[in-house]
């Protein structure tokens, strides 16, 4: 369900004093198991605004947030042009937010702060409008976001790894319970540095494999525990019923939500328990899996701070399972995230790293879905040429594939289905409308009954190429399918595609059956996530 949330502000503190406030709550989540519920001891200070998210206020003061101030003076932004951004980023992530040009004021002038993920609003906002990101510190803010390096850490040693993917999994789990939590996700909102990326890439592709992995126990509570290869398996069971589940019913659904629960209640006991080397790598393998699927979901839901965050962890756990493909894996993921972002060169980077560390290891399909990334992103780039060599390779190898190969499960859902679907969408970026019609017909030439979400997304392709080809009768026929299916899923990146969808067909608004498609559109875009 997605979240609401209100003007809820707290004056300006020291950074100093906001830090130690936040480190005593952490050091309190510490001490309490996962299950423990407990009233808030201020509760008597606590409102709840109308959109019914609850709100601690205080009495303390500081001067005006200059830093604010003349932040949106050099981005030309009004005091209402800001809140109106920060509405609109909000809406996207399933918050409704009301601020006005009073509430901009209030947070120079008096500086106050307003509360959850709306500091790291404000800063994407600002950041969109002066073309770079913009760090909470450079507008003031610095001080509210109480783990700014959550889960950007990539460890050298396995025991800090286990550290640094646990604390991400308890810190996010904690946050959605608490007051004013929202999608699973919402507490890590913000903006997204594709540059975070670079440490641990580097790292992984010079040691892409731990050395032992074995562990016993110190924690009194674990020490009775041997983790076999049977708990290694149930969590494989779950990733795969999750798998099966965002491609049905979006990343957002509450079945998708599931997965940052599975891996604090089910995964992190574990891997502070015993275990050989062997199945230590398996269970490595297992969490890296559910990780990369816990970034995968916040990626399809908008949430891609926290994507971003659930990769790298991902792809330290891959580096501890010693499993260079699924390493890959992740990185294609972030690959496709970046080019999605924007960032094509970064895109290139990341998609050519799995490849080359995996030539030799990974079986034909795998290598052939990293190729087809690698074209995704050539595309964005603009770079016609290197994206035919790279789908080339793509269908050289998925023509090498053969049924017995030794595929990992998370490859099942890669098919020629995929890649002429990705195809259309690499010839879409490149300008080629027959080819676009092309490939998009042959994606959806196949049955796509467990892929909801993706059949949804290559019927947006197809209705924009029919429009560009000046068919228009199968344009709105594809759109009106499009829509249909992003009604029945919970998936930002499906209606982000549906928005550019009416976008292309604005020309032809004159037409009643295009201001039909759009109303319905309209309906199903305001509708909650």
């Amino acid at each position: 369900m997605p979240s609401s949330a209100q003007e809820a502000e707290k004056p300006h503190e020291p950074q100093d004093s906001a830090r130690s406030r936040t480190e005593a709550v952490d050091h309190g989540h510490r001490r309490m198991p996962h299950d423990a519920v407990s009233a808030p001891q201020d509760a008597q200070n606590r409102t709840t605004p109308p959109g019914g998210a609850a709100a601690t206020m205080t009495v303390s003061s500081r001067g005006p947030n200059e830093r604010l101030g003349t932040l949106l003076t050099l981005a030309q932004i009004s005091n209402a042009g800001l809140a109106r951004r920060v509405n609109d980023l909000g809406a996207q992530r399933g918050l409704t937010l009301r601020y006005d040009k009073t509430s901009v004021a209030r947070w120079v002038s008096k500086g106050m702060i307003p509360q959850g993920p709306v500091p790291h609003l404000i800063a994407t906002a600002i950041g969109s409008k002066l073309g770079r990101p913009v760090p909470l510190d450079e507008i003031g803010l610095g001080d509210t976001d109480p783990t700014p390096e959550l889960g950007l850490a990539f460890p050298r040693e396995v025991p800090e790894a286990v550290r640094s993917a646990t604390d991400l999994w308890r810190v996010d789990l904690e946050l959605r319970r608490g007051p004013g939590g929202g999608r699973w996700s919402d507490s890590l909102a913000g903006t997204f540095s594709v540059s975070a990326y670079a440490t641990p890439v580097s790292r992984w592709l010079i040691t892409p494999a731990d050395g032992s992995v074995a562990r016993e126990a110190v924690a009194p509570d674990l020490s009775g525990y041997r983790v076999g290869h049977s708990d290694a398996a149930k969590l494989r069971e779950a990733a795969q019923e999750a798998r099966r589940w965002d491609s049905k019913y979006g990343g957002g659904d509450w079945r998708s939500s599931m997965v940052p629960e599975c891996l604090r209640v089910e995964a992190a006991p574990l891997l502070l328990a015993s275990y050989s080397d062997a199945v230590g790598r398996a269970l490595f393998g297992a969490t890296a899996e559910l990780t990369r699927l816990a970034g995968w979901m916040a990626f399809d839901t908008g949430q891609h701070e926290a994507a971003q965050r659930y990769y790298i962890q991902a792809l330290r756990l891959a580096r501890a399972a010693a499993d260079v493909p699924l390493g890959g894996y992740v990185l294609a993921s972030m690959s496709l995230q970046a080019s999605y972002r924007g960032f094509a060169e970064e895109a290139v980077d990341l998609a050519q790293a799995a490849l080359e560390r995996n030539r030799g290891l990974a079986t034909a399909r795998t290598m052939s879905f990293f190729h087809l990334v690698e074209a995704r992103a050539q595309a964005r780039s603009g770079n016609a040429p290197a994206c035919a060599t790279a789908l080339a390779a793509a269908e050289g190898a998925l023509e090498r594939a053969r049924a017995g190969d030794p595929d990992p499960a998370w490859i099942d859902f890669y098919a020629y289905d995929r890649l002429a679907a990705d195809a259309a969408e690499c010839f879409r970026d490149l300008g080629v409308p027959s080819k676009v019609r092309q490939f998009t017909r042959e994606a959806l030439a196949r049955p796509t009954e467990g892929f909801v979400r993706s059949h949804g997304l290559r019927l947006v392709v197809s209705a924009m190429a029919e429009a560009e080809a000046g068919d228009l009768d199968a344009a709105v026929a594809a759109g009106e399918r499009a829509v249909e299916v992003a009604g029945r899923i919970s998936s930002q990146r499906s209606r982000e595609y549906v928005v550019e969808m009416l976008r292309r067909l604005e020309p032809f608004q004159d037409e009643r059956r295009v201001r039909e498609l759009t109303e319905r559109a309209r309906l199903v875009l305001v509708a909650p996530a």
